[in-house]
């Protein structure tokens, strides 16, 4: 416990330097002005932004991508009171009551509830990163070929299955990224494949490009084919406090959406939706029967704090997989894998050993950063909310120019833009089928990962595949996804029948 301790004072020790203090609080203001712009989102964000990694140090650009990543959690919820338009996915249920709260007059109970619970569920989620991190990572350092291949076979059916409308649609986007994943050169032999004679591939496809690509280049062409006219109306600002009594209702909503929101974040199962669909159902259960007719009338503050609880849990425990193993369990959270692979840094079970210096400033920020938001989004909530006036015409054309001057300053290729802009299209045409763009970035960053795993894995056994089955964890593991596969179907047929 002391050596974690001095772990921590050296991260704080780093993390508040000048330098890397302005890094934290940039990226908490842009984080919460994105999270307030609808539509936007951090992994739109990290995405457009990844080209600093080639001038940013390592430690500032993390702590930079990490206060906009939660930054973005806070700022969610403003719109989902205001507008009933979720400027996140982790904030679509706050929008079921806040909204609700917010038509009634009570907007400012709402905006203050959320704000405190994410500050209340991103501390005691930072806390247990710090505790619990540590020995995962030792325990991981144990794991051989097999597990981990196992570990990533479990990430890309959960993210594939659970994200989207289908299954089918799921895998079929992780199919394409597992594709773009094997261009390039063979890690092991050295190989040159599926470059098409194109000399900007022989390095594989730039996860900077796809990430810009898919995320950023796709929603400003979406917003303008299809969404550019829609009107929002905004509910009444007031001023943001909260009573006695609702203080008294919501503090157990923050503690139950935090227990709830932090499992689900270190796993990987499709980031913050489910858990803050959880705690919705479960304050809506566990309401006292005076204020349980407020839920879908009047707009019930348990609703709106249980939820914005589990949304930040689940996204500060995020961090927990991605350090330690490796994996990521969100979107945004394998954007930030890609930045830390593009300074050279291996995320996983030794990164506490070879980057130990920039894991325990990135959970320290953690801790600034929860200060920093919550001082952003209680007193200044009515300057996020003048954001909303911005015109949609200049935002996303603003979007397209970053993102073509970010992409084109990597190495200076047109054909870097014509991929961007190519897999942007192919972006437009996925959401419009409705086919998850997420499992499209899993596949291309762990796909190398888990081949190299494999062929690993194979030699132990001398090409015989039993030896998946012959160690406890790599069969628990495989268990597990079989019933991730399968389970659903025996529901929907269980409930046919």
């Amino acid at each position: 416990m002391l050596e974690l301790w001095n772990h921590l004072l050296g991260g704080f020790a780093t993390a508040a330097t000048p330098v890397n203090l302005l890094w934290a609080l940039a990226g908490c203001a842009l984080g919460t002005a994105i999270g307030v712009l609808p539509g936007l989102g951090p992994a739109v964000t990290v995405a457009m932004l990844l080209p600093i990694t080639g001038q940013v140090e390592p430690t500032a650009s993390m702590i930079f991508f990490a206060g906009i990543y939660y930054g973005a959690m806070y700022g969610g919820s403003t719109t989902s009171i205001l507008l009933n338009t979720p400027g996140e996915t982790g904030t679509m249920v706050t929008a079921l009551e806040g909204f609700k709260m917010a038509k009634n007059g009570r907007a400012g109970a709402a905006l203050a509830t959320s704000a405190i619970g994410s500050f209340f569920a991103g501390t005691i989620a930072t806390v247990l990163v710090t505790l619990f991190a540590p020995y995962l990572a030792d325990f991981a350092v144990k794991l051989g070929p097999p597990e981990y291949f196992c570990l990533m076979l479990l990430a890309f059916t959960t993210v594939s299955a659970v994200l989207g409308q289908s299954t089918l649609r799921g895998m079929t986007a992780l199919f394409i990224g597992l594709a773009l994943g094997l261009v390039g050169m063979d890690q092991i032999t050295g190989q040159v494949r599926y470059t098409a004679g194109v000399i900007e591939l022989m390095d594989g496809v730039e996860v900077v490009l796809v990430a810009v690509g898919l995320f950023a280049v796709s929603e400003a062409l979406y917003n303008a084919l299809y969404e550019g006219k829609a009107e929002s109306s905004m509910n009444k600002m007031n001023r943001v406090h909260m009573t006695r009594a609702e203080w008294k209702r919501s503090w157990p909503a923050w503690l139950r959406g935090t227990v709830i929101g932090f499992p689900f974040g270190t796993i990987p199962a499709g980031g913050s939706e489910i858990p803050t669909f959880l705690s919705y159902a479960t304050e809506r259960k566990l309401a006292s029967p005076e204020h349980k007719n407020e839920f879908g009338t009047v707009g019930a503050i348990e609703g709106v704090a249980g939820p914005e609880a589990a949304n930040n849990a689940a996204v500060t425990a995020t961090l927990v997989p991605l350090l330690t193993l490796g994996i990521p369990t969100s979107v945004t959270a394998a954007i930030l894998l890609s930045a830390l692979q593009n300074y050279g840094i291996n995320a996983g079970p030794q990164l506490f050993q070879t980057s130990s210096a920039l894991v325990w400033a990135l959970i320290a920020s953690l801790y600034i950063g929860n200060v920093m938001l919550l001082v952003l989004n209680l007193p200044m909530v009515g300057l996020w909310v003048k954001l909303l006036k911005i015109p949609k015409a200049p935002l996303y054309a603003g979007i397209l120019i970053f993102a073509t001057v970010g992409v084109y300053g990597m190495r200076q290729s047109s054909f870097d833009l014509f991929l961007m802009f190519g897999l942007g299209l192919v972006g437009v045409v996925m959401r419009r089928l409705d086919f998850p763009t997420a499992p499209v970035i899993v596949g291309l960053i762990l796909g190398p990962l888990a081949e190299a795993q494999f062929r690993n894995a194979m030699s132990i056994g001398e090409g015989n595949w039993s030896v998946f089955f012959q160690r406890p964890m790599s069969a628990t593991l495989l268990v597990i996804v079989l019933l991730v596969l399968v389970t659903p179907r025996l529901l929907a047929w269980h409930r046919k029948s």
